[in-house]
């Protein structure tokens, strides 16, 4: 029973031990030092987003059908106009088929209308010369007539054969004009009718819309397409830029050529520099931010679409001030002096880690961490 008891008191004297140098530990931790001094502050705005290839696109169809072949794959480079997909076309084959038969009976129709319109053309030179020869005869009788050498009767038939004469050739070249547009209406119809369907089918042939790399393919041959249904996705090969999202609050503050600091998760511990090229001038109503674009000044040595990455866009920076951890900060506008005694100071320029402190302290004054 002695035996057990000493054990159990050793037991005891132990964990009193632990628990003492615990406590003097945690004491020691929140009563750390800091000497202030001068250094460098940056105010920065962060967002976060992903990696993308230049003009990064997903392809859709313009059509619905069945997937019937896939003419890439995965990896390959692509040119613009290349066919990457084709879909089920036999029934825009046959409206295709019956558009051109339809624009060749139109041909042999039009060559038919021609010849009306030749005879038209005929019939007008002839009305023409009608009118000029009615014309004369009028003018002659009309500077005659107050000589009293032609009696009224007479020239009220010629003044007639005028009028009927200019009407007949006013008429004669109505009904030309109107065959010109029936026939120029025709061919404009038909071979309208003819490019329609053969564009419509070249639709069942989705094509690349530029050069690039093909880095997916969501559909698999036999599946059922619809302009909705995603593709593939294509973008410049060897070509990345940042796609980034900053919150509504801090939009006013970027601006374009703004540096920035950007860190992955494929690149830990690595900071590479980025610059604000391009910003959005909408809000995401969803999601309240504002999507803005960059471009590596050092690009890291391998990247991939969609890779996901958080920066800190550079607003201003400070150098040689009077800094000190934001850790030691209390409210915002107090540090601990002498240990337990609060100091009211103004604090400037901040970023994620130091304040920069503008009134309250001097360089080489010893402030506490708070409990």
């Amino acid at each position: 029973m002695n035996l057990i008891r000493c054990g159990f008191m050793k037991q005891i004297k132990t964990l009193l031990f632990l628990a003492i140098v615990f406590v003097t530990s945690c004491s020691k931790k929140d009563n750390i030092e800091f000497q202030t001094k001068k250094g460098t502050v940056t105010e920065s705005v962060y967002a976060s987003g992903v990696v993308k290839s230049e003009n990064q696109y997903t392809v859709y169809s313009t059509v619905n059908g069945v997937l019937q072949k896939i003419d890439i794959a995965v990896g390959q480079t692509v040119t613009q106009g290349q066919s990457l997909f084709e879909i089920e076309s036999e029934k825009a084959s046959l409206n295709t088929e019956n558009a051109r038969l339809a624009y060749q009976l139109s041909q042999e129709s039009n060559r038919y209308t021609q010849d009306k319109i030749s005879e038209m053309e005929t019939k007008v030179q002839m009305a023409k010369d009608k009118l000029a020869l009615d014309q004369s005869v009028y003018n002659r009788n009309k500077n005659i007539k107050q000589y009293n050498i032609i009696s009224e009767v007479e020239y009220e038939k010629v003044e007639l054969a005028y009028k009927n004469s200019k009407s007949n050739y006013e008429a004669a070249l109505k009904q030309l004009s109107q065959l010109k547009t029936q026939l120029k209406n025709e061919q404009s119809r038909n071979t309208v009718n003819l490019k329609i369907a053969e564009k419509s089918q070249g639709d069942f042939i989705v094509k690349s819309a530029f050069s690039g790399e093909l880095y997916d393919v969501f559909v698999k041959e036999g599946a059922m397409i619809t302009p909705q249904t995603p593709l593939a996705i294509i973008g410049k090969k060897n070509s990345y830029l940042l796609e980034l999202d900053v919150d509504e609050n801090d939009m006013v503050r970027v601006k374009l050529g703004q540096i920035i600091e950007v860190t992955m998760d494929s690149y830990k511990g690595k900071v590479f520099e980025a610059t604000v090229d391009k910003i959005y001038p909408i809000m995401d109503e969803r999601s309240r931010t504002f999507k803005i674009e960059a471009h590596f000044v050092n690009t890291p040595p391998q990247l991939y679409p969609n890779l996901t990455a958080e920066a800190n866009i550079i607003i201003q920076t400070k150098k040689d001030v009077l800094t000190i951890p934001k850790s030691y900060l209390i409210d915002e506008k107090y540090v601990l002096v002498n240990k337990d005694e609060k100091r009211k100071v103004k604090v400037g320029l901040n970023d994620y880690k130091n304040a920069e402190i503008i009134e309250g302290l001097k360089a080489g004054e010893t402030i506490y961490q708070p409990k």
